[in-house]
């Protein structure tokens, strides 16, 4: 029984750390590859309809990588020996594991404000460009700003969410 465990543990960590290359690499490579390049070389409507596409790919593997972390996440946090119940903040592991889950917590804010609060708003400026109407520019300017910032705030957090693994396991 303890070599099933033992497997099963080693399937979670494994399926963690590919969930999470997934989301991570996904926000990092747009934020400093895909947007940045994307901007200089596309006309705004091409770019427009070009990030639609890219972001709807990256929001179906971000989002699905969240169902797997926290399902893996669960699973390996039960198992650790430090764990001492929900909400028991017993040791640095656990401090460490809170402070972890409330960062991913507001990365899933952020990404939930990208989702459904900034892309149909830049979707609508795109159909509504498209259709012949004239938009001020500065409207365009204005989301992709708010669109890199928030691009920018999960970067931030996903570092910290690194660090507070790291920290947490060296306090195991």
């Amino acid at each position: 029984m303890a070599d099933l465990t033992n497997w099963g543990l080693a399937l979670a960590y494994w399926l963690h750390m590919l969930a999470t290359v997934a989301w991570l690499g996904g926000l990092a490579a747009l934020g400093l590859l895909v947007i940045p390049n994307a901007r200089k070389m596309l006309h705004a409507d091409d770019y427009a309809r070009f990030l639609e596409k890219v972001q709807n790919c990256l929001q179906q593997i971000g989002w699905f990588s969240l169902v797997v972390l926290t399902g893996t996440g669960l699973f390996q946090m039960s198992a650790h020996p430090a764990y001492e119940g929900f909400l028991a903040i017993e040791n640095n592991w656990s401090l460490a594991i809170l402070a972890k889950h409330g960062v991913v917590g507001l990365m899933v804010i952020v990404s939930a404000v990208n989702t459904w609060g900034l892309m149909p708003s830049l979707r609508r400026l795109a159909l509504l460009r498209a259709a012949g109407k004239e938009l001020p520019e500065n409207e365009f300017q204005k989301l992709h700003r708010r669109e890199a910032r928030l691009l920018v705030i999960n970067g931030i957090l996903s570092a910290v969410v690194l660090l507070l693994t790291a920290v947490a396991r060296a306090s195991a």
